[in-house]
């Protein structure tokens, strides 16, 4: 018992870290789609030369989703369990 609940609210801490930072970086793309539109195909950073501004705004919005599902997720199932003891 103590095992799920301990894996239950790491997925939870893991599912608000990635709603967070992948909605923080889905704005900072879209804040670069509204002023600097011509920044959008061009690499994120020196460190990820292959990976486009675009596609990186586009796959932080699925991150956050799936974070925002798995948070949701866990929360109820944290929520169940209390009611049950």
């Amino acid at each position: 018992m103590q095992r799920t609940l301990a894996a239950k609210i790491v997925i939870k801490a893991i599912g608000e870290l990635l709603f967070l930072y992948g909605l923080l970086a889905w704005l900072d793309g879209v804040v670069i789609q509204f002023f600097y539109p011509a920044w959008l195909p061009q690499p994120v950073s020196h460190l990820l030369p292959w990976m486009r501004t675009d596609t990186f705004t586009i796959i932080c919005f699925f991150v956050s989703a799936l974070g925002f599902l798995l948070w949701r997720l866990t929360n109820g199932l944290l929520k169940a369990d209390r009611k049950t003891d």
